[in-house]
């Protein structure tokens, strides 16, 4: 069998989504969703996907008539190991911006056309005051879009009706705001009229989003195996997590309709403000992985799944998520409760293999952002420390020593600026010393942690044991 839609007897539909990106997370992600939209809602929606940036290195989807496989593996809601096999037609055709310009610039003659995402990447929606006008194409990617949206405006004379849906899918907070503001700012660098600007502001919607799947992307070391399983070959298969949630902020009734999301049974939420599923998979999704990683690596640990899979250190991460976390977030109890089991069946996946040590790169950082609010949180609403957070806190201390308890050298990566620190506070055995100085990092997590009361006793407990009977027998201790 050959990947052919006349073979396979799959349509081709109607350009309707113009996507900026042909990466694995959005294959996975966004094109796998509308898939299901095609064939099982009738959307009737087609994809033209924009090569953003010029490399050749990969060769576009174009040669595989926009076809490829996602391979969607995990644990289910009920426990059970799921391994789904799916032939994705929902992308027609790629455009790669740097060689075909002229070909770019035609999608906004295709009064079809209704939706924009994108993904390119954090990175990719800044601005630049030497992209112009002229430009064929401009460097960023919000510049490549106001030209694209401007030309709209002239194509069709500043209809109202001709405006664009866009969902960028990059990850920074409250994304479609900042790319709005981004391109308003190339309407103003290139001085373009007003009127451009009132219909951008006023017939486009620009939505905000929260997505949520790991795509592990092409399987390398499975190909041959999954080739011979699926019985083609498929240079463009690509591999993600069963889990996936897909946010958007914005016009409910409008999302619903064109999207075709009445009924869909998709875990797509059309809300108000994204800002407390951010906190909820900041807290427990994010959190929980922060909270873990120096434990279970001090422990003698290296993956997720093997954290999962050791009774004591589980015990440990659903505690600290189900007595520590969710009670510190504003959401209701039933949904952060299916939300942190969802995320105990991903930590579980046997197909994901996730390293602790990629999870530690800037764990001080990460530990601020990820942790530190549901301690000062806790300690706000109840007077009392979440120990298990802070039993992390310690170990995350412990960690920059750079030695495991067996003498393996730790490959830490962070800051060179708390490298340093770290280093020096390590060459002494004065334990509250070192905690002392690692909560007085006023400019680091804008407070001087030292002055919540308790905590740098308690820290310094923690930290003594850990280094001196180490984590198994410290955390014994801490039940």
């Amino acid at each position: 069998m050959k990947l052919d839609r006349k073979e396979l007897n799959l349509p081709k539909y109607p350009e309707r989504v113009i996507q900026f990106g042909e990466g694995n997370f959005l294959r996975c992600f966004f094109d796998w969703q509308l898939d299901i939209l095609n064939r099982e809602q009738n959307l009737n929606a087609g994809v033209a996907v924009v090569r953003p940036i010029d490399y050749d290195a990969v060769p576009l989807l174009n040669i595989q008539d926009g076809l490829y496989t996602s391979i969607i593996r995990g644990i289910n809601e009920k426990g059970e190991v799921v391994k789904d096999y799916r032939i994705i037609s929902s992308i027609n055709r790629e455009i790669p911006v740097y060689k075909e310009f002229d070909e770019y610039l035609k999608l906004a003659y295709n009064p079809d056309i209704r939706f924009i995402v994108s993904n390119t990447t954090e990175a990719g929606i800044v601005f630049s005051d030497k992209d112009r006008y002229d430009d064929r194409p401009q460097n960023t990617y919000p510049a490549k879009l106001t030209r694209l949206l401007h030309e709209r405006f002239k194509t069709f004379n500043g209809a109202e009706d001709k405006g664009f849906i866009l969902m960028p899918c990059e990850l920074i907070d409250y994304n479609g705001e900042e790319l709005k503001r981004i391109v308003l700012k190339y309407v103003e660098l290139w001085n373009l009229e007003p009127e451009f600007k009132n219909w951008l502001e006023k017939s486009n919607v620009w939505c905000s989003t929260l997505v949520d799947r790991i795509v592990t992307g092409y399987p390398r070391a499975e190909k041959d195996e999954l080739e011979k399983e699926l019985g083609y070959e498929d240079k463009f298969m690509v591999t993600g997590e069963y889990f996936y949630l897909f946010v958007i902020q914005g016009p409910k009734d409008i999302l619903t309709k064109e999207l075709h999301l009445e009924n869909a049974g998709l875990n797509i939420l059309i809300v108000d403000d994204l800002k407390p599923y951010k906190m909820r998979k900041v807290g427990i999704l994010n959190g929980a992985h922060t909270a873990m990683v120096p434990v279970s690596y001090l422990y003698g640990i290296d993956t997720v799944r093997e954290t999962m899979e050791n009774d004591e250190l589980r015990e440990f991460v659903e505690k600290a998520i189900d007595e520590e976390i969710i009670p510190a977030l504003d959401m209701d109890k039933n949904e952060l409760v299916e939300f942190k089991n969802a995320v105990i069946n991903r930590f579980k996946n046997p197909y994901v293999k996730h390293m602790l040590i990629d999870i530690a790169l800037n764990s001080t950082s990460k530990y601020k952002t990820r942790i530190l609010p549901q301690v000062l949180e806790t300690y706000k609403r109840t007077g009392k420390l979440p120990k298990r957070l802070l039993f992390s806190l310690a170990c995350l201390i412990r960690f920059y020593k750079g030695v495991r308890e067996n003498g393996d050298v730790i490959n830490l990566r962070d800051d060179q600026k708390f490298l340093d620190m770290y280093r020096e506070l390590w060459q002494t055995s004065d334990y509250r010393k070192i905690v002392e100085t690692v909560l007085g990092m006023k400019d680091h997590w804008e407070i001087d942690l030292n002055t919540v009361e308790g905590m740098t006793d308690l820290v310094t407990s923690y930290l003594e044991k850990i280094d001196t009977k180490g984590v198994k027998e410290a955390l014994k201790e801490l039940k």
